[in-house]
């Protein structure tokens, strides 16, 4: 048996959690998260949440002026 490798439930030793904080983003969690996954053409150009929010969010605008509201 290779001694290198760790049995599948052991941790290695190169893994530090030391400084790792339990719950850190508990509360966050709790709140709810949508998780969208981008094709890589557009995360080329979208490089994080808030530029993909900042153009979702004017193309909404967009949107809103374009098509007439109900009364």
């Amino acid at each position: 048996m290779n001694q290198d490798k760790p049995e599948p439930d052991e941790m290695r030793a190169e893994y530090d959690f030391s400084k790792g904080v339990r719950g850190k983003y508990y509360q966050q969690y709790q709140k709810g998260t949508n998780v969208i996954l981008l094709e890589a053409d557009v995360a080329e150009v979208f490089k994080d949440s808030e530029s993909v929010n900042q153009a979702l969010r004017a193309l909404i605008q967009i949107a809103k002026q374009q098509v007439p509201q109900p009364r």
